[in-house]
């Protein structure tokens, strides 16, 4: 079972759960889907996500995140981004490829070398009426089992992206999402 969450107010909720396809003996899939009102076009706020120098800015200090390419990086398909993270104080590479990008309405990040067995995040940026509806929606898998996800991974993850929800509401502005 892969459970689908979106969040509004910058915290996940929980939706429904599905199935994952993955084969037998894979590390099972999981979803994180979270979404972020900001009351710019997307030709405004497409530009802060294109400087990987922002990534910073939006990562939780206690990740200790570093860019370890040289800035500034040409941001395009191919682009291939090295970081240095440290989880639960264990220090990680990680390299991620852009996989698309489409500005100003989305790219994806797919992670090559890192903590996951599987990690693509789309980014996109759709136009309202208001202004733009940012969602990241993450696929993911690990190695560890149910427990490991409920009690480590998952959480982390959840607030790696509500402290980002929280930092760009500070920083563009933003509002809640009406409850469904």
């Amino acid at each position: 079972m892969i459970p689908d969450v979106i969040a509004g107010r910058g915290a996940p909720t929980r939706i429904h759960p599905r199935r994952s396809d993955e084969p037998s003996g894979m590390p099972r899939e999981h979803l994180l889907v979270t979404t972020l009102d900001l009351p710019y076009a997307p030709e405004e706020i497409f530009p802060f996500f294109a400087d990987a120098a922002n990534l910073d800015a939006i990562t939780p200090p206690s990740l200790r995140f570093r860019i370890l390419t040289p800035l500034p990086i040409e941001m395009r398909v191919g682009a291939l981004i090295d970081y240095s993270i440290r989880l639960r104080g264990v220090p990680v590479r990680w390299r991620t490829r852009i996989s698309a990008w489409e500005p100003p309405y989305r790219f994806v990040d797919e992670q090559l070398k890192g903590p996951y067995a599987l990690w693509v995040h789309e980014h996109t940026f759709e136009r309202t009426p208001a202004g733009t509806r940012c969602t990241d929606r993450v696929r993911y898998a690990h190695h560890g089992g149910p427990l490991v996800e409920r009690f480590f991974v998952r959480p982390e993850v959840e607030r790696i992206f509500a402290y980002r929800s929280r930092v760009l509401s500070r920083r563009f502005g933003a509002w809640a999402l009406a409850p469904a």
